[in-house]
């Protein structure tokens, strides 16, 4: 008897060993489980850093953020703020011994700034302002605190109305050029400056006013002088010309501009001692262009002697950053399928590489002369925080470890030569490594189309491979991380190098066996939902597609959705040019050419790219009995913020793609 339990026992053990190590492949339901980290920042001991994480509250069908701390010579993780209501935007106060948050707590008047003791305790309200407040900045001697508010709409304009119609909103009057935005809507001319906040006082003073628009202010590190970014040309709306400026830090002070170049001029950052400027510029001077890159740029803090850093790089760079010690710039480096850590010295004028890898570095804080706090992602693991000491990484936080028990695709780099000679590079996800047997097919295409796919954690190509799907992702022409020639290449010019660059990629995967030539899907969101169209109506080949937040009648798109300055710097007016606007819509004007049965969708208060694109397609499908669905999210922006709408759509991904496809 004792042999029998101890063979039962054994036997148990074991079983439950073997369960332990089965893995469910990742599925729709699983991204309600992806946690989001944003906002870090090092505390000025170099001992700590804050973050918010966005995780999703499935009962209330919506995200909510807190506020975290991680230690960076420990392992403690430590959970700041609590409850119902979303704490975002933490920062330091400088002497490091105050946390400050924006929360909508107790506040009838939108988000206002919180401060807590970081040892623990319940934060404190600090302002009751008006407006939008967007952010805000301490200054270095801990005495103000710099506002950014968008102007609060006029609630007294309507008071002579009749007590019967209060419920009746007021007509809505446009008179602008640029005059709708996703998830802003109808903009109603109010404009974003900047205020100072006393801390002792508790007085607010106004810094800029008037007819323009104030943005990522930067205090002098002697808290005298506030860099900011502004477009205060002419006719703001008709151009990106935004330049670097300067004011006194007190009311009614002095403003000087800075820079002049034609292009932006964005994201000041003073050196520690405050004799100079990092900044980024963009390669182009155009009054507008979609396909450009930002370039890394100096000046002194008076504005002279500027100089561009990274030119000869030829690839977008984000996120400036001085080192402690003042002599060192570190920024991010969009290149092919990466994004890497690189600094620029100020002792031999010399760009290098800190980090680089198969993953994506988003943004970085200084720890000292030498080490960095890096928010990074990885095709397995959505963003962690990492530290990078001397080029190696170290994991500092653990909030994505619910994936330890999910089974992954895998994913790797594989490169394409299109019938133009061009070469192009993608990934490949599949839950069979070995790439034994040829899999139905689908090619998932991103948008932008100035973005590009990387060595980053990517849910919905995730689901679909696991799905049993071989799913790729390709960079085609219009992409960016391979040098501004290559982005450019579809100016004015959309739906042919681009189908060109993914037909061959298509072509490439059914030759290596991998993607099976008679069961191939395509999709995309956005300009993905785009090429999909222009795609589908150039090769029939595809025996099923997605096509999410697209267009294809590109004319009826002209005041419409919020791209007015770049259809007229790029594309000139429709009754210009006429001809090119129909030559860009040729998937609606050859619809007949289409066999492909299509799901289209799209969120109801989408402005950036309106259901009326998704609507002319689908109908124009129906008209000729070729299968087509449409589904419409109520209350959905371009970028859905309902989890439960997140989901529905991955499902109904994989349903269409398994109907046709399987």
């Amino acid at each position: 008897m004792k042999k029998l339990l101890a063979i039962i026992l054994l036997c148990s053990g074991a079983l439950y060993a073997f369960s332990q190590q089965i893995k469910k492949p990742f599925s729709p339901a699983d991204i309600l489980k992806e946690k989001t980290l944003s906002d870090s920042r090092v505390s000025t001991d170099n001992k700590w850093v804050v973050y918010s994480l966005s995780e999703v509250d499935t009962a209330k069908d919506k995200s909510i953020t807190h506020l975290w701390m991680q230690s960076l010579t420990g392992n403690e993780s430590i959970q700041l703020t609590y409850g119902f209501e979303s704490a975002t935007s933490p920062q330091w106060s400088p002497d490091g011994k105050y946390i400050s948050f924006l929360s909508e707590r107790e506040s009838k008047n939108g988000s206002q700034i919180w401060l807590m003791d970081r040892r623990g305790g319940e934060a404190t309200k600090l302002t009751a302002v008006k407006g939008d407040l967007n952010g805000y900045e301490w200054s270095p001697d801990a005495k103000k605190l710099l506002l950014v508010i968008k102007d609060a709409e006029d609630k007294d304009k309507d008071k002579d109305k009749d007590k019967d119609d209060e419920k009746t909103p007021l007509p809505i009057r446009i008179d602008s050029y640029h005059f709708k935005q996703d998830m802003e809507g109808y903009l109603h001319h109010l404009h974003t400056h900047l205020y100072l906040f006393d801390l002792d006082t508790k007085k607010l003073d106004t810094l800029t006013k008037g007819n323009t628009d104030e943005q990522t202010p930067e205090w002098s590190p002697d808290s005298k002088l506030i860099a900011f970014v502004s477009n205060r040309t002419a006719d703001p709306e008709k151009n990106d010309n935004s330049d670097i400026f300067t004011i006194e830090a007190r009311a009614k002070g002095q403003i000087t501009q800075l820079t002049t170049w034609k292009g932006h001029d964005i994201n000041p950052k003073w050196s520690p001692d405050g004799k100079f400027i990092a900044y980024l510029r963009s390669t182009s001077d155009a009054a507008y262009m979609m396909y450009d890159q930002d370039m890394l740029c100096m000046m002194d803090a008076d504005g002279k002697n500027s100089k561009t850093l990274t030119l000869e790089m030829d690839r977008p760079v984000a996120t400036p950053a001085w080192s402690k010690d003042g002599k060192t710039i570190a920024f991010t480096v969009t290149d092919d399928r990466k994004t890497y850590l690189a600094q620029y010295s100020l002792v031999n004028k010399k760009i290098s590489t800190l980090n680089i890898g198969d993953y994506g570095i988003a943004t970085e804080n200084p720890v000292n002369a030498t080490n960095w706090v890096v928010e990074m992602s990885t095709p397995y693991l959505p963003t962690e925080l990492y530290a990078a000491e001397g080029g190696k990484l170290k994991r500092l936080t653990h909030h994505q470890d619910w994936l330890n028990n999910i089974k992954l695709a895998h994913v790797e780099g594989f490169s394409s030569t299109s019938k133009d000679g061009t070469k192009v590079s993608g990934l490949l996800y599949t839950l069979d490594s070995t790439k034994s047997k040829k899999l139905p097919f689908i090619l998932y295409i991103h948008g932008g189309p100035v973005a590009q796919d990387d060595y980053t954690f990517d849910d919905i190509r995730q689901t679909l491979a696991c799905e049993g799907y071989a799913v790729a992702a390709v960079n085609y022409r219009g992409s960016n991380g391979r040098g501004l020639d290559y982005c450019k290449a579809i100016y004015a010019d959309w739906g042919h190098k681009e189908v060109i660059d993914l037909l061959g990629a298509v072509d490439e995967l059914v030759k290596e066996g991998v993607a099976d030539p008679d069961h191939l899907g395509i999709g995309g969101w956005s300009y993905g939902s785009i090429s999909t169209d222009y795609t589908i109506a150039t090769d029939t080949r595809f025996k099923a597609a997605v096509a999410g937040a697209g267009s294809a009648l590109q004319t009826t798109m002209y005041g419409s959705d919020e791209y007015v300055l770049q259809y007229d710097n790029e594309l000139g007016p429709p009754w210009k040019s006429q001809e090119k606007w129909i030559s860009l819509s040729y998937p609606f004007f050859h619809a007949d050419r289409i066999k492909t049965p299509v799901l289209f969708m799209s969120g109801l208060k989408d402005f950036n790219v309106p259901t009326a694109g998704s609507e002319q397609m689908y109908m124009a499908l129906k008209q000729q009995n070729i299968p087509a669905e449409l589904i419409l999210y109520p209350n959905q922006y371009h970028e859905f913020t309902v989890p439960s709408y997140q989901v529905d759509r991955l499902k109904r991904y994989i349903g269409w793609y398994n109907k046709y496809l399987k």
